[in-house]
């Protein structure tokens, strides 16, 4: 840290405005009913999480959204806890846990700080997964020891600027070029993409369109015809950036391809929806532990502040909006919680993944609403959190795919049919 920055993240101190920002003191297990759902080591794990997020994470998080730096510093903290090696099976030099857990890790660090908690998810809900399921031993063997212990950043490259929501609407393409292969296309709103080394690259076989021909490769560092990262200034969650990728002939060798891109085969596109969900299990995590912070925050703040001569808790409208946003906070829990849990082969089941990231990406927004308003004009400034959580809790109902996506996808389940939204071509 330099000296500059130790300045500003100082000054960010104020105990006139800190306490609108309370921090309650740990939950035990026992103590709230949720957690009796908790292994013992399960429990650990959370308070640990916990435990870090708010010596070394919450400090610092108004100093990463101020200066669109990435949390280097949370990440080492996270590091040292050996939590970042956590859902790394054993054999590659992890705790071996599951996605729960590490959803479980996440909801913590988001209550703190969401750029910390951003920065922290590949390594537990992230791309390493599809080369765990997917790769063969020799690329299990080169990757997944660096997720261990933090010193390999993943990053996954799907999105391009013609195919955002349309995810099959992708035109990067693998060429064939000797022994391996050429890529060449352009991608958009990578996660994390300026500090990755290790990106997953969806592509297709030239030649295919929609669901046909679609694969996936594997970039190390920043190979010769691999542009640097165009970053895109953004509204929230600052502190990880969203980055433009550009690959003009990049050589891909055959150990490096994750899944081969068959002209005839839609295989690769059940992997693109499915890849994600370990993420969007993730993702819905952050939502609750974002909205939990909201909700403390506001509770804190009727506790504290007075008007009319009564504290506002003392106010029955008020008291409705905390009663709805405890509630909305914990249906989204348990709806993540269902969804890590039914984690068997590899990718959380479609149906849990969807219903909670739906749930939960609309339920942050209503919730860290109802905190800006109870807040009143605190809740607007940016000297106060509430304003933060606002901004970034809107980036995550949009990664991961789009409400109106997940109502698709959900419906298709219950109907047990499946209707395309292209407009039918004569």
């Amino acid at each position: 840290m330099t000296e500059q920055a130790g300045k500003l993240q100082e000054s960010f101190f104020d105990p006139e405005l800190d306490v609108w920002d309370p921090v309650p003191p740990p939950v035990e297990p026992g103590e709230d009913g949720s957690w009796g759902e908790l292994s013992a080591e399960q429990s650990r794990i959370r308070a640990q999480a916990r435990e870090v997020a708010e010596r070394e994470l919450r400090p610092w998080a108004r100093y990463w959204d101020e200066n669109e730096e990435f949390p280097a510093r949370s990440l080492s903290a996270v590091r040292e806890t050996g939590l970042l090696g956590l859902c790394v099976p054993a054999e590659y030099g992890g705790r071996g846990m599951g996605l729960f857990e590490g959803c479980l890790v996440v909801e913590e660090l988001a209550r703190a700080c969401l750029s910390s908690a951003m920065a922290v998810q590949p390594f537990l809900n992230g791309p390493w997964r599809a080369v765990y399921v997917l790769g063969d031993d020799e690329q299990r063997r080169r990757l997944l020891p660096g997720v261990a212990d933090g010193t390999r950043h993943f990053a996954i490259a799907m999105s391009e600027p013609g195919a955002g929501t349309a995810g099959t609407d992708l035109r990067a393409e693998l060429r064939p070029d000797g022994s391996g292969f050429r890529l060449h296309g352009v991608k958009s709103w990578v996660t994390g993409g300026r500090e990755a080394d290790t990106t997953i690259v969806f592509c297709r076989a030239p030649g295919t369109v929609g669901p046909y021909g679609i694969g996936a490769v594997l970039i190390e560092g920043r190979p010769e015809g691999m542009a640097e990262p165009h970053v895109d200034p953004k509204m929230g969650i600052r502190g990880v950036a969203e980055c433009t990728l550009r690959f003009d002939g990049v050589r891909i060798e055959p150990e490096d391809v994750l899944v081969m891109p068959e002209a005839g085969a839609k295989k690769g596109a059940e992997i693109l929806v499915n890849q994600f969900n370990p993420e969007r299990c993730g993702n819905a995590a952050m939502c609750t532990g974002l909205a939990q912070a909201a909700l403390e925050a506001s509770v804190g703040h009727l506790k504290a502040r007075r008007q009319f001569d009564r504290p506002l808790a003392d106010f029955q409208g008020l008291q409705w909006m905390v009663a709805d946003m405890s509630l909305d906070v914990e249906v989204s829990r348990m709806l993540v919680w269902r969804a890590a849990r039914a984690n068997t082969s590899g990718f959380p089941p479609q149906r849990e993944t969807v219903m909670a990231k739906l749930y939960s990406s609309e339920m942050v927004q209503r919730v860290t609403n109802q905190a800006i308003q109870i807040h009143g004009a605190r809740g607007y400034s940016r000297r106060w959190p509430v304003e933060r959580l606002f901004r970034d809790g809107r980036g995550l109902a949009m990664g991961g795919g789009t409400a109106e996506v997940m109502r698709n996808m959900l419906a298709a389940i219950a109907l047990e049919r499946r209707v395309s939204q292209r407009v039918p071509t004569s």
